[in-house]
């Protein structure tokens, strides 16, 4: 009976990998060409749909295309899509609906690699800036209470995560009432859906 168990649980664990890998296979792609070189995320719609539209939408209309990574902390995050490269702030659409608590609770979380919206204090004002961690962010930046909304993961670095390293070891300084701008930007070239 042991060596049934064991096969049966090798059995299982190997449909459950093969699932898993079926479904990263099918999501959705974006390709960020950077003047630090190009990195690839995938997001997930069906774990923060609302989220995933806008964003996507930001990258249909070219959006990102120009734009800088206007704030990078390293031990914390890069932060980029809403400024040009002489820090104009580009427009927007309405802020989407936040997610948080609803990605959190489908498993996103502010982990290494993952990409979630920038906001104000306001849950609800995520335009087109988005953020990629770091570090894990988890005890700061997910829902930890129900006053306490958390920022919304959409997706996750699947290549290049070396650029994004490169990106964070940037020297930074300020930038009239900006901080923790790259001293030489680094600007998105372009950020096109691959997949």
């Amino acid at each position: 009976m042991p060596v049934f168990t064991r096969r049966m649980a090798a059995a299982v664990l190997a449909a459950g990998c093969f699932a898993v890998h079926v479904w990263a296979a099918d999501a959705t792609k974006v390709k960020f060409a950077t003047t630090a070189g190009d990195f690839v995320v995938e997001v997930y719609p069906d774990k923060a749909p609302k989220t995933v539209a806008n964003f996507l939408e930001y990258v249909r209309d070219r959006h990102y295309d120009g734009t800088i990574f206007h704030r990078v902390i390293n031990g914390f995050m890069i932060q980029g899509g809403g400024f040009d490269r002489h820090m104009v702030e580009k427009k927007t659409r309405p802020p989407v609906v936040h997610e948080g608590r609803d990605a959190y609770a489908k498993g996103l979380r502010n982990e290494v690699g993952t990409i979630a919206m920038a906001r104000t204090s306001d849950p609800n004002s995520a335009t087109s800036q988005f953020f990629i961690n770091v570090a894990d962010n988890t005890r700061t930046l997910d829902p930890p209470g129900p006053n306490a909304p958390g920022y919304t993961v959409f997706g996750r670095v699947v290549s290049g995560m070396d650029v994004v390293n490169k990106i964070k070891g940037v020297q930074t300084g300020s930038s009239g009432m900006y901080s923790d701008v790259p001293l030489t930007p680094v600007v998105i070239e372009s950020a096109t859906i691959v997949k």
